[in-house]
Protein backbone atom coordinates (compact mmCIF):
# COMPACT_ATOMS: atom_id res chain seq x y z
CA UNK A 1 0.00 0.00 0.00
CA UNK A 2 1.08 3.44 -0.70
CA UNK A 3 0.81 6.52 0.98
CA UNK A 4 -0.11 9.40 -1.12
CA UNK A 5 0.85 12.57 0.32
CA UNK A 6 -0.89 15.58 -0.75
CA UNK A 7 0.06 19.28 0.09
CA UNK A 8 -3.29 21.62 0.11
CA UNK A 9 -3.36 25.43 0.79
CA UNK A 10 -5.55 27.96 -0.96
CA UNK A 11 -2.52 31.00 -0.14
CA UNK A 12 0.26 31.44 -1.80
CA UNK A 13 3.71 31.61 -0.94
CA UNK A 14 3.34 30.28 2.56
CA UNK A 15 5.63 26.83 1.97
CA UNK A 16 3.36 24.62 0.81
CA UNK A 17 6.80 23.66 -1.65
CA UNK A 18 9.12 23.44 1.10
CA UNK A 19 7.02 21.44 3.00
CA UNK A 20 6.94 19.05 -0.32
CA UNK A 21 10.48 18.61 -0.13
CA UNK A 22 11.46 18.39 3.04
CA UNK A 23 8.98 15.47 3.54
CA UNK A 24 10.71 13.80 0.14
CA UNK A 25 14.06 14.54 1.60
CA UNK A 26 13.61 13.13 4.70
CA UNK A 27 11.59 9.77 3.19
CA UNK A 28 14.86 9.53 0.92
CA UNK A 29 16.85 9.77 3.56
CA UNK A 30 14.99 6.78 5.60
CA UNK A 31 16.02 4.56 1.56
CA UNK A 32 12.94 5.04 0.62
CA UNK A 33 11.89 4.94 -3.30
CA UNK A 34 9.21 8.10 -4.27
CA UNK A 35 6.98 9.15 -6.68
CA UNK A 36 7.24 13.08 -6.70
CA UNK A 37 4.98 15.34 -8.53
CA UNK A 38 3.97 18.69 -9.09
CA UNK A 39 0.88 20.02 -10.15
CA UNK A 40 1.33 24.01 -10.02
CA UNK A 41 0.62 25.55 -13.45
CA UNK A 42 1.98 29.32 -12.38
CA UNK A 43 4.90 28.73 -9.58
CA UNK A 44 6.55 24.42 -10.13
CA UNK A 45 8.92 25.05 -7.27
CA UNK A 46 9.11 21.59 -6.42
CA UNK A 47 9.56 20.82 -9.99
CA UNK A 48 12.61 22.79 -9.65
CA UNK A 49 14.74 20.27 -7.23
CA UNK A 50 16.35 18.30 -9.79
CA UNK A 51 17.57 15.88 -7.14
CA UNK A 52 13.87 14.66 -6.18
CA UNK A 53 13.18 13.84 -9.66
CA UNK A 54 9.66 15.85 -9.68
CA UNK A 55 7.26 15.14 -12.62
CA UNK A 56 5.54 18.13 -13.41
CA UNK A 57 1.76 17.36 -14.54
CA UNK A 58 -0.58 20.38 -15.14
CA UNK A 59 -4.22 19.40 -14.86
CA UNK A 60 -5.27 22.52 -15.36
CA UNK A 61 -6.62 24.06 -18.42
CA UNK A 62 -7.33 27.62 -17.77
CA UNK A 63 -8.91 28.51 -14.62
CA UNK A 64 -10.74 24.66 -15.00
CA UNK A 65 -9.68 21.49 -13.99
CA UNK A 66 -8.62 19.17 -17.55
CA UNK A 67 -10.42 16.19 -16.67
CA UNK A 68 -8.09 14.18 -19.39
CA UNK A 69 -5.39 15.73 -17.96
CA UNK A 70 -6.48 14.73 -14.14
CA UNK A 71 -6.95 11.34 -15.57
CA UNK A 72 -3.68 10.62 -16.16
CA UNK A 73 -2.14 12.21 -13.00
CA UNK A 74 -5.11 9.40 -10.61
CA UNK A 75 -3.21 6.60 -13.39
CA UNK A 76 0.03 7.61 -12.04
CA UNK A 77 -1.03 7.35 -8.44
CA UNK A 78 -2.87 3.97 -9.11
CA UNK A 79 -0.39 2.38 -10.66
CA UNK A 80 2.65 3.90 -7.62
CA UNK A 81 4.17 0.92 -6.03
CA UNK A 82 6.00 3.65 -3.63
CA UNK A 83 5.04 6.54 -1.86
CA UNK A 84 3.74 9.77 -3.08
CA UNK A 85 4.17 13.29 -3.20
CA UNK A 86 2.03 15.51 -4.58
CA UNK A 87 2.50 19.69 -4.20
CA UNK A 88 -0.51 21.70 -5.47
CA UNK A 89 0.02 25.20 -6.13
CA UNK A 90 -2.56 28.52 -4.86
CA UNK A 91 -4.19 28.62 -8.20
CA UNK A 92 -4.96 25.06 -7.89
CA UNK A 93 -6.52 24.96 -4.58
CA UNK A 94 -10.06 25.49 -5.23
CA UNK A 95 -10.65 23.35 -8.70
CA UNK A 96 -8.28 20.29 -7.17
CA UNK A 97 -9.98 19.92 -4.11
CA UNK A 98 -13.20 20.11 -5.68
CA UNK A 99 -12.43 17.73 -8.09
CA UNK A 100 -11.05 14.92 -5.75
CA UNK A 101 -14.25 15.47 -3.94
CA UNK A 102 -16.68 15.33 -6.96
CA UNK A 103 -14.97 12.57 -8.31
CA UNK A 104 -14.96 10.86 -4.81
CA UNK A 105 -11.20 10.09 -5.14
CA UNK A 106 -10.40 9.25 -1.69
CA UNK A 107 -12.34 6.46 -1.61
CA UNK A 108 -11.18 5.60 -5.04
CA UNK A 109 -7.12 5.59 -3.75
CA UNK A 110 -8.77 3.30 -0.47
CA UNK A 111 -10.44 0.55 -2.95
CA UNK A 112 -6.75 0.64 -4.80
CA UNK A 113 -4.84 -0.13 -1.45
CA UNK A 114 -3.43 3.84 -1.05
CA UNK A 115 -3.67 5.89 1.76
CA UNK A 116 -4.23 9.65 1.49
CA UNK A 117 -2.95 11.89 3.87
CA UNK A 118 -4.16 15.36 3.47
CA UNK A 119 -0.98 17.99 4.19
CA UNK A 120 -1.62 21.73 5.19
CA UNK A 121 -0.35 24.58 6.55
CA UNK A 122 -0.68 27.62 9.31
CA UNK A 123 1.57 30.49 9.09
CA UNK A 124 1.30 33.50 11.00
CA UNK A 125 0.94 37.71 10.82
CA UNK A 126 -1.51 38.02 7.95
CA UNK A 127 -1.54 35.27 6.44
CA UNK A 128 -3.19 33.62 9.60
CA UNK A 129 -7.00 33.96 8.85
CA UNK A 130 -6.67 32.81 4.79
CA UNK A 131 -4.73 29.87 6.08
CA UNK A 132 -6.89 28.75 8.75
CA UNK A 133 -10.02 29.27 6.66
CA UNK A 134 -8.17 27.06 4.17
CA UNK A 135 -7.85 24.09 6.48
CA UNK A 136 -11.49 24.76 7.91
CA UNK A 137 -12.18 24.10 4.61
CA UNK A 138 -10.37 21.05 3.88
CA UNK A 139 -11.52 19.44 6.76
CA UNK A 140 -15.30 20.11 5.78
CA UNK A 141 -15.24 18.72 2.17
CA UNK A 142 -12.81 16.05 2.26
CA UNK A 143 -14.57 12.32 3.60
CA UNK A 144 -13.95 11.40 7.50
CA UNK A 145 -11.57 8.82 6.72
CA UNK A 146 -8.74 11.38 5.16
CA UNK A 147 -6.56 11.84 7.73
CA UNK A 148 -4.90 15.74 7.61
CA UNK A 149 -1.25 16.48 8.73
CA UNK A 150 -0.79 20.60 9.98
CA UNK A 151 2.38 21.94 9.51
CA UNK A 152 2.92 25.25 11.55
CA UNK A 153 4.89 27.33 9.74
CA UNK A 154 6.10 30.63 11.65
CA UNK A 155 7.83 32.12 8.77
CA UNK A 156 5.71 35.06 8.54
CA UNK A 157 5.13 35.76 12.42
CA UNK A 158 3.85 34.27 14.84
CA UNK A 159 0.72 31.54 14.94
CA UNK A 160 -1.29 33.25 17.79
CA UNK A 161 -4.65 35.17 17.96
CA UNK A 162 -5.85 36.36 20.69
CA UNK A 163 -2.87 35.33 23.25
CA UNK A 164 -3.88 31.56 22.01
CA UNK A 165 -1.60 29.09 19.92
CA UNK A 166 -2.92 27.08 17.00
CA UNK A 167 -4.23 24.29 19.68
CA UNK A 168 -5.92 26.47 21.47
CA UNK A 169 -7.95 27.92 19.00
CA UNK A 170 -11.89 27.08 18.57
CA UNK A 171 -11.21 25.55 14.57
CA UNK A 172 -8.63 23.64 15.69
CA UNK A 173 -11.08 21.81 18.73
CA UNK A 174 -13.69 21.87 16.43
CA UNK A 175 -11.71 19.52 14.09
CA UNK A 176 -9.27 18.33 16.62
CA UNK A 177 -10.12 14.42 15.51
CA UNK A 178 -9.52 15.17 12.15
CA UNK A 179 -5.78 16.37 12.60
CA UNK A 180 -3.33 12.50 12.68
CA UNK A 181 -0.37 15.24 13.16
CA UNK A 182 0.72 18.47 14.25
CA UNK A 183 4.17 19.35 12.78
CA UNK A 184 6.52 22.72 13.81
CA UNK A 185 8.64 23.97 11.77
CA UNK A 186 11.36 26.42 13.77
CA UNK A 187 11.16 29.95 13.67
CA UNK A 188 14.66 30.71 12.13
CA UNK A 189 16.55 33.79 12.47
CA UNK A 190 16.26 35.94 9.03
CA UNK A 191 19.73 36.94 9.66
CA UNK A 192 21.40 33.62 9.98
CA UNK A 193 19.10 30.07 9.54
CA UNK A 194 16.81 31.85 8.04
CA UNK A 195 18.60 33.17 5.44
CA UNK A 196 20.95 30.29 4.67
CA UNK A 197 17.69 28.05 4.25
CA UNK A 198 16.19 30.60 2.02
CA UNK A 199 19.20 30.85 -0.26
CA UNK A 200 19.26 26.83 -0.92
CA UNK A 201 15.27 26.83 -1.28
CA UNK A 202 16.13 29.64 -4.32
CA UNK A 203 18.67 27.54 -5.51
CA UNK A 204 16.11 24.63 -5.56
CA UNK A 205 18.96 22.41 -3.44
CA UNK A 206 17.98 19.67 -1.09
CA UNK A 207 20.07 19.70 1.88
CA UNK A 208 22.23 16.83 0.82
CA UNK A 209 23.15 18.84 -1.85
CA UNK A 210 24.06 21.92 0.02
CA UNK A 211 26.03 19.93 2.55
CA UNK A 212 27.97 18.56 0.25
CA UNK A 213 29.16 22.02 -1.50
CA UNK A 214 32.54 23.18 -1.12
CA UNK A 215 31.24 26.44 -2.05
CA UNK A 216 29.26 26.72 0.69
CA UNK A 217 31.12 28.51 4.27
CA UNK A 218 31.65 26.16 6.98
CA UNK A 219 29.49 28.08 9.07
CA UNK A 220 26.28 28.35 6.47
CA UNK A 221 26.99 24.07 6.36
CA UNK A 222 26.71 23.87 9.78
CA UNK A 223 23.87 25.92 10.51
CA UNK A 224 21.96 24.26 7.29
CA UNK A 225 22.90 20.81 9.11
CA UNK A 226 21.25 22.09 12.11
CA UNK A 227 18.12 22.88 10.57
CA UNK A 228 18.08 19.36 8.80
CA UNK A 229 17.98 17.64 11.95
CA UNK A 230 15.32 19.99 13.46
CA UNK A 231 13.14 19.60 10.43
CA UNK A 232 13.64 15.40 10.47
CA UNK A 233 13.22 14.65 14.28
CA UNK A 234 10.49 16.89 14.22
CA UNK A 235 8.82 14.43 10.81
CA UNK A 236 9.77 11.25 12.90
CA UNK A 237 8.25 12.42 16.01
CA UNK A 238 5.16 11.63 13.71
CA UNK A 239 6.49 9.00 12.29
CA UNK A 240 3.41 6.51 12.90
CA UNK A 241 1.22 8.48 10.60
CA UNK A 242 3.60 9.46 7.92
CA UNK A 243 5.39 6.62 6.86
Amino acid sequence: MAKVHMVLQGKGGVGKSFIASTLAQHKLAKGKKLLCIDTDPVNATFNGFKKLNVRQVNVMSGDEIDARRFDELIELIAKAESDVIIDNGASTFVPMSHYLISNQIPALLHDLGHELIVHTVITGSQALLDTLNGFAQLVKQFPEEVLFVVWLNPYWGEITMDGKQFEEMRIYLDNKVRVSAVIRIPDYKADTFGKDLSQILQAKLTFSEALESKTLPIMVRQRLTIIKKQLFTNIESVAAVLT
